[in-house]
């Protein structure tokens, strides 16, 4: 029989995913509450809820205390944004509730996280390949998942699609090891002489992720949470437990020393080390059985992620970590909002994933209709649209154009005119109507012009701007 241990608490905070530095502060301010915080990535953090719920006097007022803290940690970085918090029993269901657009804080009363998953669609599993197969086959919620009897998962999808099951079902996925950890696994690195640099310390924590990665596999074991940790040559100490849901690699190991590392060094300069880092500390806090992998014909996909990994963590090291970028879908209602660049993760290569998707399913009001424009410019282009009388056309504020388009112009000062041969719109935005400084109100048309060019326009504060053509 399965029984949930303790219950977690999961922290998100949007507005700071991935800022390594900012996030640092929140989890500084949540040490008060407790010590035993661990990472996922910045901007998700939790912790077991046994202790500090019985301190504040439950889990009600445990939650209120943690977005208060969270909330005034952010206050100090200039914009406090949106603090989500869940609470259920394990740390995949605390994760969802987190997630989950609805309200700000969920508290998954206890042995229901089954039952409040239920409604989630397969997509919340991250894994792309089975969701994929599970949607093709006409089961796209965890309820109808989990109704699925696990030994015919086991049967069609492997222990991948078991843990998927389990997951799921809200239980607890971790399978820790019956013996104690070895004190032999933990990997300590003196740093002679101290160094204050980025990857300086990251170079010296490959080498020491894969001694941990050795000492493992010749157990037969593998590592989903490792405990980092830094002394300086003053005595000050930085420790920080990172959890991953699968296992750590190298790579996913050196990564998070770079991120912990980036919070301590560039964060608040209350909290930075006076002096340079002597000692690296790598520890597995725990442990599971390896269950293997699947790989391709010969190995020769496994090799080429490693190869590709190896090869951004490298440039990561002399370059920093901004030096390797690869375009992320992010969700958005302008084409410009809905693909970035952002740092390539060298674990994601490593285990055959992309930089994560961020809401690209999420309902977005005033979204452009498809299709998209193939060209969206990092600055958009002034230009000039006239009616037949040769004035500048506009849009009301009902969204009515005053003629229709004639002539479009593209520059400051257009020294060449193109006859408008179709057009669309408009599609008003009306964004962040709430804060002046930040509000966007803007008209948007698709234009053809007689050369064969369509582009995508927009019309903000009477002065018009090509947003990205079509080709």
């Amino acid at each position: 029989m399965d029984v949930v241990a303790t219950r977690t608490l999961v922290i998100w905070c949007p507005a700071w995913n991935g800022n390594v530095r900012d996030f640092e502060v929140v989890v500084t301010a949540l040490e008060a509450v407790t010590p035993l915080i661990e990472l996922t990535d910045p901007g998700t953090c939790a912790f077991a809820t046994r202790g500090p719920s019985r301190y504040f006097g439950g889990d009600k007022a445990l939650v209120h205390e943690v977005v208060r803290r969270t909330q005034r940690a952010l206050q100090t970085l200039g914009n406090p944004g949106p603090v989500r918090v869940g609470l259920a029993d394990g740390p995949f269901a605390a994760r969802v509730a987190a997630f989950r657009e609805e309200a700000l804080v969920t508290v998954v009363a206890p042995g229901s996280s089954a039952t409040f998953l239920r409604g989630f669609s397969v997509h919340v599993l991250d894994n792309h390949e089975l969701t994929e197969v599970l949607v093709r086959l006409g089961i796209t919620t965890l309820g109808a998942f989990v109704d699925l009897d696990r030994s015919d998962v086991l049967g069609r999808f492997g222990r991948e699609g078991e843990g998927a099951h389990r997951l799921a079902s809200g239980l607890d996925n971790s399978q820790p090891l019956a013996r104690r950890i070895p004190p032999d696994l933990e990997v300590v690195v003196e740093l002679d002489p101290p160094v204050d640099r980025i990857d300086q310390a990251a170079f010296v924590a490959k080498g020491a992720a894969d001694e941990l990665h050795e000492r493992l596999s010749r157990l037969g074991a593998v590592c989903t949470r490792v405990l980092v940790g830094f002394e300086s040559e003053h005595g000050e100490v930085r420790e920080r437990l990172w959890r991953h849901e699968g296992a750590l690699s190298p790579t996913a190991i050196s990564e998070r020393v770079r991120w912990q590392l980036d919070g301590w060094l560039n964060g608040s300069p209350d909290s930075r080390p006076t002096g340079g880092l002597e000692r690296l500390l790598l520890r597995p806090d725990e442990v599971g059985p390896a269950q293997g992998r699947e790989v391709g014909f010969w190995g020769q996909q496994s090799l080429a992620a490693e190869r590709a990994a190896g090869g951004v963590a490298r440039v990561q090291g002399l370059l920093g970590p901004d030096a390797v970028l690869a375009p992320v879908r992010r969700g958005g209602r302008q084409p410009h909002d809905q693909l970035v660049l952002a740092p390539v993760a060298g674990f994601a290569l490593a285990e055959g994933r992309t930089v994560a998707a961020v809401a690209t399913d999420k309902p977005w009001p005033g979204q452009l209709p498809a299709p998209s424009p193939t060209v969206v410019y990092r600055r958009s282009l002034e230009a000039h649209v006239l009616d037949s009388h040769r004035h500048s056309v506009g849009v009301n504020a009902r969204g009515v154009m005053s003629e229709v388009p004639k002539w479009l112009g593209v520059g400051t000062d257009p020294k060449i005119w193109f006859d408008v041969a179709a057009w669309a719109g408009p599609w008003p935005l009306d964004e962040r109507w709430w804060d002046a400084e930040s509000a966007r109100r803007r008209a948007r048309f698709q234009i053809v012009t007689n050369d064969g060019k369509a582009r995508l326009m927009a019309l903000a504060q009477q002065r018009w701007w090509v947003d990205g053509t079509y080709e």
